[in-house]
Order: structure tokens, then C-alpha cells, then sequence
């Protein structure tokens, strides 16, 4: 397939009629000139917001209509958003209530080329109309409902995202651990939704020859599970659509509640919520505050003036212990001087004549020894208990003191920042009254959510009950049909039909086993080419049963992806496409969207060396001037068929593609 041409009227940012060339073209090469070099890569450059997105959506939605823009999407909401789409002209008209967006490709058939132009239209607040042309003419004899279905399976959904994708959402590819989007994509590029849907006709035949052979009364009874099956799956499906329909609502909810909260936010509600339990805060700290300030003055009254003057107590102590011993040698002395009058007087009676020789001499021994000894002045002249309880209130009492004083004081001082920011934050919340409004907004659309939540797990609850009831029915038919298929075994259809349901399943295994296999040896070769080198000894390993794509590094470890950084996601993501694409053998374009916004500078070399000029044979990139540079451009100049820029104007509020990029001469207007 070969995109050749858009054209969008009054589409979205672009006004009045733009028809862009899509188709890639060839340049001569060599020194001759004669070798042709075909050129895939078709470039867009537009600043954010020029309309670079617009030209994704337009391609999608002219293929797909309703699905590109949402899976459970509803008749008028599709129609509002059709409407949303349309050209918001400075200068209302009748054109400008209308858009249509056309769309020209080149798609091979059973060998042929044919070329096909899509054309949807829409006026403001109707359906949009579609119409197909083949090869110049208009396919009038298919309805709208007919056309939808032929795209869809020129292109299925399924595929049309692995091909025409925003680059900065590809990563979300990477994150699938459901595998559900894989598994959709592999079975249709590989062919294996075929052989599916063959075997489920085969099946269907078989039962059909069993019913054939049946008395009248099991063909009824076998009519009647088919019937009963089929409503238990219609009542079902609508469950399921009213499930999904319930979904988009408690959405639609959250996206209101996310709005007032932050609105709430903006009018410090966030603080008005806290408002009471700040001020419990601030009241819980003064009474706290005021009991360490009683502590602390308590402290002060007692032996904490003491610990405060360490030095002063340090000399008092000295001097009073001095003090003491002054006493003691005082008290000794006179004990002393009374022994010795004593003595003298027994002296005088036992010796008579040699008695004041005696008491002479130990007079003077005892005047010696007095002499010798420090002499102190008394100044505080306190007793020894009062000696004794100081020295105590000194070393043991002052000291717990001043313990419990650091304590209070620190928390004191700890507890006054904590106030401070406390009245900040009653002073920053608003007055209960004034958010009441928004609060009670934000607890009446949770209560709504709530209960939206409660009744779509009901009514999924009831539609698996509904599938239970189906498959239940699905395997009495089976038993019914299995009882009474001996009947028209021996004929010959039934036989070849059985034989290639065997057949069939064992080609099936076979196959994905194959196209695994093929599907990861694409894979990592395209990975090696793309990572960066520390990343190169990971290997690929793929589910056969989900295609879940994992890493696997040289311990056997499987690598994480959720921890992956964005680039290495989006990286891990391309690589899966291409794998992709290239294990399916289908020619399909690449559609890209802002490919290097969350990639650093390696990767970034990496893909625009390696992944630009060999996604495919047609490679429309939409770019802005920061990631496909004016380095990037010249490094891809051979493999560039042309550009485009997307230039905005601010007085028209619209936008046009003119040829060119950011660097080079634009020389005309894309029409």
C-alpha cells in the first residue's frame, strides 16, 4: 500500500482546502545519473500546535471513522466529536459548517494495483457521509456500513496502530502486559485469524451435517440451544456495551472530579480541609509551651543557677573545703591545747623537779607544729552538714537540673517553630465557608462515581453470567452433536471436514511455532540495531500463546519493563513494530508522530541511522525542529523524497503546508 495523496478541508487547525503529495519519489544517483534511488521517507517539520497531530488523525479517521477516535465510542458522541473537528473559522460561512477529509492510496490485489480515494464528509452536528472510488470510478453499490467494512479489512484496526502511531504513546505497546493488543495484531499480520475463522466455519458445517441426520425432535432440541446460546450472548454483548457505556461516564466523572479538586486546590481547599486539625495542632502546642515554660521556671527557682555558674560554684567549693579543714586543724588544736593542760597537771604531781622542763619542751613542739600548718582566713564559716548538702546540690542536684532544663529548652524552641508554622497554615486556609460549595461538589460526584463503579462491576458480574450461560448451552450442543453425528460420519464431507480440522490445528501449532521463532529473531535484530550498546546482550523470548514480547539478559533474568525509562520503551516498542511488519510480509506505510520526544541523543542517532530509512517503503515522519534537526535532516537527505512545513498563522488562527522545512527555501504552498 501506497498513500499517494490527502485532502483536508476545513479540518481541524487547517482552513479551506490543503492537498498534500504523499506519494515517495526517486532521485537520480551515481555519477551518471542513471540509477534510480527510491526515497521513502516523506518529512513534515511544525512547531507544537502548527497541526502535525492533525494530519495523523485526518489519515486514521478517513480509514476508520468511528474506531479512531475511541473503542466504546457512541453515535452522538462521535457526531459531537465529528463536529469538534471542524474548522473554527475567525469568519463563519457556510463552509466553514462542514469539513471532509479525502484520501488517495495505491493498494495491491491478486496482483493488480488498484488505486482507491476515500471521501468522508460531515456537516456540523450530522453523521459523517462516506464514499469509496476505485480506479476513477465510484463504488455507488456499496452503502456506508459496506465501505467502512471493506477499509477494515484492507487495513484492520488492530494493524492500522502498530503502523500510524504517536511516537510519545508507542511506549504504552511496551507496558501491555495483557498482550491483548499483540495478540490482536500477530494474529492478522500472520494469517492465524485465518485459519481461526476456518476451523470455526468447519465446525459449523459439522454440526450442521450432524443436525441434518438427526431425528426431528433433536433438530429441535438443537435449534433450541442454538437459540438459547445465541440470546445468552446477545443479552451479553449488550451488557457489555452498557458496562462500557457506564465506564466512559465514571470516567467522564473523574475527569470532573479532578477539575473541581483542582479548583479547590487553587482556592486552598487542600488547607481549609486541615483548617480544624491545624488549629487542635496549634491549641495541643501552647498548652504544651506553657507547661515548659512553668518547668523551666520551676528549674530556675531551684538548683539550675547553680549548674549556670560552674566556674564561681567550682572556686566556692575550693575555698569552703579549705574553709573546712581550717576548722578541723582549729578544732584539733584547741583539743589538743586542753590534753596538754591536762597533762601538765599530772606532770606536776608524778615529777616535781623536771616537770616545767617537761611541759617546756612539749609546748614548744606543739608551737612548731602549729606554726607549719596553712593558715586560712573564714569567711563563710558554714558548718559540715551545711558543707555537705551544698556539695550535693552542687554535683548531683544541679546537674539532673540542668539535664531537664536543655531538655524543656530544646523542645521549647523545636515547639515555637512548630506554632509558627501552624499559624501559617490556619493563616493560609480560607474559611470553611468559602470552599463549601466546591467541597460538597467534589463528595457529590464521588458518590456518584461510587456508585457508578458499583453498578458496572454488577453489570459485568451479570454479563459473565450470561457467558457462563452460553458456554454451558455451547457444550450441550456439543454432547447433543456428538451423540448424534455417527449418523452421517460415513459421509464423505464430513470425513475431509474432520480430517482438516485435525489437519488445521496441527498446521496452526506448527505455524506460530514458526512465526514465532521468525517473529523474534526480527525482533532482536531490529533491537541491536536500534539500543544502545550496553543494551545489546539482551535476547527476546515470545509467548506463543499471548506474543508477549520479553527481555531476557545473559543470567536469565527477564528485564522488567515498567522500569525501563520512556526512550527505552519506546525503543523496546519500534522494534517490536518493525518486527512485525516485516515477519508479515506486508507492504504497509509508516506513520509517525513526534518520534524523538522522549529519547536521548544515542537512541536518537540510533533510529534515524537505522529505523528511519528501513521501516518501509513509504515513511511519513511529523516532526518538529528539535528532534529532526538540521544534522538529522542532512543525514537523511538520500533517503528524503520531500518535505513539508506546517506553518501556523496567528492572524487567521489557521494553519497550511507549504514545501519545504525549517532550513530550506519554501518555494509554493502543498496545493
Amino acid at each position: 500500500m501506497i498513500i499517494t495523496r490527502l485532502t483536508l478541508n476545513n479540518f481541524r487547525v487547517f482552513r479551506g482546502t490543503q492537498e498534500i503529495d504523499l506519494a515517495p519519489r526517486s532521485k537520480k544517483i551515481g555519477t551518471s545519473g542513471s540509477a534510480q534511488h527510491h526515497c521513502p521517507i516523506v518529512l513534515f517539520g511544525g512547531l507544537n500546535g502548527a497541526g502535525k497531530t492533525s494530519i495523523l488523525t485526518a489519515i486514521r479517521l478517513a480509514l476508520y471513522g468511528r474506531q479512531a477516535l475511541g473503542k466504546n465510542l457512541s453515535g452522538p458522541d462521535y457526531i459531537s466529536q465529528l463536529s469538534e473537528l471542524i474548522h473554527k473559522s475567525a469568519l463563519p460561512s457556510a463552509q466553514s459548517e462542514r469539513a471532509s477529509i479525502e484520501l488517495e492510496f495505491i493498494y495491491n490485489q491478486q496482483g493488480s494495483a488498484h488505486t482507491y480515494k476515500i471521501i468522508r464528509g460531515w456537516k456540523k452536528g450530522q453523521k459523517d457521509k462516506l464514499s469509496l472510488e476505485k480506479d476513477g470510478s465510484t463504488l455507488a453499490e456499496l452503502s456506508y456500513d459496506q465501505c467502512q467494512g471493506f477499509l477494515n479489512e484492507l487495513i484492520p484496526t488492530g494493524i492500522a496502530d502498530l503502523f500510524f502511531f504517536d511516537g510519545e504513546k508507542i511506549a504504552e505497546l511496551a507496558e501491555d502486559e495483557s498482550g491483548e493488543v499483540l495478540q490482536t495484531a500477530v494474529r492478522r499480520l500472520l494469517g492465524l485469524d485465518v485459519i481461526s475463522k476456518l476451523k470455526s466455519d468447519l465446525s459449523i458445517f459439522l454440526k450442521r451435517k450432524g443436525v441434518e441426520g438427526a431425528s426431528q425432535s433433536v433438530h429441535a432440541e438443537l435449534k433450541a440451544l442454538e437459540q438459547a446460546g445465541e440470546d445468552h450472548k446477545a443479552r451479553a454483548a449488550k451488557l457489555r456495551h452498557i458496562a462500557d457505556q457506564i465506564r466512559v461516564q465514571i470516567n467522564a466523572l473523574q475527569a470532573d472530579i479532578q477539575v473541581k479538586e483542582a479548583q479547590l486546590s487553587s482556592q486552598g481547599g487542600a488547607w481549609a480541609n486541615s483548617r480544624e486539625a491545624e488549629q487542635s495542632k496549634a491549641d495541643y502546642l501552647i498548652k504544651e509551651k506553657a507547661e515548659l515554660e512553668k518547668q523551666i521556671r520551676q528549674e530556675m527557682e531551684g538548683a539550675l543557677p547553680i549548674a549556670l555558674a560552674p566556674t564561681a560554684i567550682a572556686h566556692l567549693l575550693s575555698k569552703l573545703e579549705l574553709e573546712q579543714k581550717q576548722k578541723q586543724r582549729q578544732h584539733f588544736g584547741e583539743e589538743l591545747t586542753g590534753f596538754l593542760e591536762t597533762l601538765k597537771g599530772r606532770l606536776s604531781f608524778d615529777l616535781s623537779s623536771s616537770a616545767p622542763v617537761a611541759m617546756a619542751a612539749i609546748q614548744d613542739c606543739l608551737t612548731e607544729y602549729q606554726q607549719q600548718l596553712p593558715s586560712v582566713d573564714i569567711l563563710f564559716d558554714i558548718s559540715e552538714r551545711q558543707y555537705r548538702d551544698l556539695e550535693i546540690q552542687v554535683n548531683i542536684e544541679a546537674t539532673s537540673s540542668y539535664e531537664r532544663f536543655e531538655q524543656a529548652r530544646t523542645r521549647l524552641s523545636a515547639l515555637e517553630e512548630e506554632l509558627a508554622q501552624t499559624a501559617a497554615n490556619i493563616a493560609r486556609a480560607p474559611a470553611q465557608e468559602q470552599v463549601q460549595t466546591l467541597l460538597n461538589q467534589v463528595r457529590e460526584l464521588d458518590k456518584q462515581k461510587q456508585k457508578l463503579i458499583m453498578e458496572y462491576r454488577n453489570v459485568l458480574n451479570e454479563a459473565k453470567r450470561e457467558l457462563r450461560d452460553a458456554q454451558d448451552v455451547t457444550r450441550k450442543t456439543q454432547k447433543l452433536h456428538e451423540k448424534h453425528t455417527a449418523q452421517t460420519n460415513a459421509a464423505e464431507g464430513v470425513e475431509n471436514a474432520q480430517n482438516t480440522l485435525l489437519m488445521l490445528e496441527a498446521f496452526a501449532t506448527q505455524l506460530t511455532a514458526l512465526r514465532v521463532a521468525q517473529l523474534e529473531n526480527e525482533f532482536i535484530k531490529s533491537y541491536q540495531r536500534l539500543a544502545r550498546k550496553e543494551d545489546l546482550h539482551y535476547r527476546a523470548s515470545i509467548n506463543p500463546q499471548s506474543f508477549d514480547v520479553e527481555l531476557i539478559d545473559d543470567n536469565g533474568h527477564v528485564i522488567n519493563r515498567k522500569a525501563m525509562s520512556a526512550g527505552e520503551k519506546q525503543i523496546y516498542a519500534i522494534s517490536i513494530l518493525e518486527a512485525l511488519g516485516k515477519t508479515s510480509g506486508r507492504n504497509l506505510p509508516v506513520i509517525i508522530d513526534t518520534p524523538l520526544g522522549r529519547l536521548d541523543s544515542k537512541h536518537r542517532d540510533k533510529l534515524v541511522e537505522h529505523y528511519f530509512p528501513e521501516a518501509s517503503h513509504q515513511v511519513v515522519i511529523l516532526s518538529t525542529d528539535t528532534e529532526i534537526d538540521e544534522s538529522y535532516v542532512d543525514s537523511l537527505k538520500d533517503d528524503i523524497s520531500h518535505r513539508f512545513e506546517i506553518s501556523f498563522d496567528s492572524a487567521t488562527k489557521s494553519s497550511k503546508v507549504v514545501e519545504g522545512y525549517f532550513w530550506g527555501q519554501q518555494t509554493k504552498e502543498a496545493i
